[in-house]
């Protein structure tokens, strides 16, 4: 009996344990310090060592805002909308003569408006105007804290409803990783009626995002990922177990285009067939790029994704 109870003991103690380091973890990636404060060379976790690893889980890691590196080599005005809660967030808006539509870019987690430059470009090329945005905590938009698609699918709100007011009646959506992620929760939460959706490598649950996280440091998922989700939504004001990016897919019922990368360690096929599967449209393209990982498809396999953009818009 006195073995029973120091044993209960034990697993009490390392269940507490487990959740103050989860808590801590997932403050911390959810949080981010000044833009420049650490240099992020801990982003990519697959370049760590074992002890980086070890740590990084154990601890977390303290990452810096993100920073905008590069402008558009067009012209373009720099805007701004306002969150709920009083955010200022910052994007490029470029317009072009005679345009077919608004094509609005969403970057990924730690991203900013500058990576999707190359997209938007094309999109210019194909006829259309641009809008990239900064999420909030992200790039040059106000805010410290991201929720990894969740409250930013009110940023996608914000800049959905300021392309209409410059009369846009033709907006497409594209987004990538969590920005995929936040589009598919603002169509619905919102009501938009985006006239197409463009959704690169997105997860399809939260819990599946924290298990790419634990795979990229050669962890198992469960329990880890499970006890990250709650910590992550309960520090954040929302419910982790039910932001799930595959389920909102029910209520897209235009034209959309899925993409995803065969060597992608971040995203599995599964989720990417999950969130196609459930996509309520019948106007649907998946397209797998096989020499992709978690990246830029433009950058990577330009050729192939240019033929598979443009074919779409048509």
């Amino acid at each position: 009996m006195k073995f029973l109870k120091r044993t209960l003991r034990i697993f009490l103690v390392l269940f507490l344990l487990l959740n103050v380091v989860a808590a801590f973890h997932a403050w911390k990636f959810t949080h981010f310090y000044a833009a420049g404060t650490f240099a992020n060379k801990h982003q990519q976790p697959e370049q760590m060592s074992v002890f980086e690893k070890t740590k990084m889980v154990l601890l977390g890691v303290r990452l810096s805002k993100s920073a905008v590196s590069h402008k558009p080599e067009v012209p373009y005005e720099t805007m701004h909308v306002q969150t709920y809660n009083g955010l200022e967030l910052e994007g490029w808006w470029m317009p072009r003569p005679d345009a077919k539509g608004t094509v609005i870019l969403f970057h990924g987690y730690n991203g900013s408006k500058d990576g999707p430059i190359p997209e938007a470009a094309y999109f210019r090329l194909l006829g259309y105007n641009t809008l990239l945005m900064d999420f909030r905590a992200h790039g040059n938009s106000q805010g410290d804290v991201c929720t990894i698609g969740y409250k930013e699918a009110e940023d996608v709100m914000l800049a959905y409803n300021f392309v209409q007011q410059k009369g846009e009646k033709h907006i497409i959506l594209w987004g990538v990783s969590m920005g995929a992620a936040a589009v598919l929760r603002a169509v619905p939460a919102y009501h938009l009626h985006p006239d197409k959706v463009i959704l690169e490598c997105s997860f399809a649950k939260l819990t599946d995002a924290v298990k790419g996280r634990m795979r990229a440091v050669n962890l198992p998922g469960t329990p880890l990922a499970e006890i990250l989700t709650f910590w992550g939504g309960i520090e954040n004001g929302f419910w982790g177990f039910g932001y799930n990016p595959a389920d909102y897919a029910q209520n897209i019922h235009m034209p959309a285009l899925v993409c995803w990368g065969t060597q992608d360690n971040r995203v599995t096929r599964q989720e990417t067939n999950s969130v196609y599967r459930q996509l309520g449209t019948r106007k649907k393209k998946l397209i797998i790029f096989e020499k992709s990982g978690h990246q830029s498809f433009c950058r990577n396999e330009g050729e192939k994704w240019k033929t598979a953009v443009k074919s779409f818009l048509q």
